[in-house]
């Protein structure tokens, strides 16, 4: 609990060992739920989340209220663990953590998915939802500072941002730089959020709100799940904001293949700026068709047309639908 926030935090994982159970077990006392998705690793990842979820109080076998759905909507899983970590010293009860293995590796968007469903169907009624990578470059101390503008109710999506001050990007290679400069670029076009920056952090918090308006199901399942997300939250009008952060690289392994990457995460972008396009074009085009009636209902409707079409803009919507957060935790400044 947060603020009188129940927050969840999902953990998508892909051949991870060596990384995924520190970041489980490092993840604040405040978070209520977490969701462990192993994408399928070849590695020994399954094995540590296991034997980390074995420490904790109260560990079982599958079963319980938070199955995925299996109906086509998203990948079966083959193993489910749920465990319980007593939250010692604190009034706050339990918290459940839930590990979660696809039969089949879908992407990083996918895992996320998996952990996105589980967390809406949660009884325990999860109002944010965040995202902290299996590879450990996310740090847990600064989770407040990612999950603050959407609890506060300031944004509907809050992302860290690596790329705001030089310094914070030290540790970001050359071409790292200049490529995450380059589709910074290219999602500022494609989704309307002109001053957003590093689309491609996956250090991430929404809310439910956008959660159930954003049609994540649909959402494209690798590594461009953020970008396309982006463009789903500015289409419905939602709020974001940048958290300034470090980046932090280790001894991780990257699995973005560039060669197929690059043209399938461009080509993502275009459709989805075209997509927009038409949006705002029909929308304006509803906005000047004259009413059919002079009676207060059609009044009405035309009214609310027009309101549509203004957040639909592509030159208005982002200045009043972006954040930049600050580095102090309690500020707000709007750009």
């Amino acid at each position: 609990m947060y603020e009188g926030a129940t927050i969840a935090v999902v953990i998508p994982a892909y051949n991870e060992a060596g990384f995924v159970g520190d970041v489980i077990e490092t993840v604040p006392g405040f978070v209520d739920r977490v969701y462990v998705v192993d994408d399928c690793s070849t590695d020994g990842s399954w094995a540590e989340i296991r034997e980390t979820l074995s420490g904790l109080e109260g560990s079982e076998r599958p079963g319980g209220p938070l199955r995925p759905l299996t109906d086509g909507s998203g990948p079966a899983w083959r193993d489910r663990i749920v465990a319980r970590d007593a939250r010692t010293g604190t009034a706050l009860p339990d918290r459940r953590i839930v590990a979660l293995r696809h039969r089949e590796n879908t992407g990083v968007g996918g895992a996320i998915k998996t952990g996105y469903r589980n967390a809406m169907a949660d009884d325990a009624g999860v109002d944010v939802v965040a995202v902290m990578n299996g590879d450990g470059q996310m740090d847990p101390g600064i989770l407040d500072r990612i999950i603050d503008p959407v609890v506060r109710g300031d944004s509907h999506y809050a992302k860290g941002n690596r790329l705001r001050h030089t310094e914070y990007r030290r540790q970001m290679s050359v071409w790292r730089t200049f490529g995450n400069f380059l589709l910074t670029g290219l999602t500022r076009i494609a989704s309307g959020y002109w001053r957003m920056m590093d689309p491609q952090n996956g250090y991430t918090a929404i809310s439910r709100q956008a959660l159930d308006r954003v049609d994540f199901e649909s959402l494209y399942e690798d590594y461009g799940f953020c970008n396309h997300l982006l463009v789903r939250l500015n289409r419905q009008g939602m709020r974001i904001a940048d958290v300034p952060m470090r980046a932090v690289y280790g001894d991780e392994t990257s699995h973005i293949r560039y060669g197929t990457f690059v043209p399938t995460l461009s080509l993502l972008l275009l459709r989805s700026y075209l997509g927009r396009l038409l949006d705002a074009t029909d929308t304006a085009s509803a906005s000047r068709r004259p009413p059919h009636s002079s009676s207060g209902w059609a009044r009405s409707s035309a009214g609310s047309g027009s309101a549509r079409s203004s957040l639909s803009s592509p030159r208005r919507r982002p200045r009043a639908a972006f954040s930049r957060w600050s580095g102090s935790p309690r500020s707000l400044r709007a750009s």
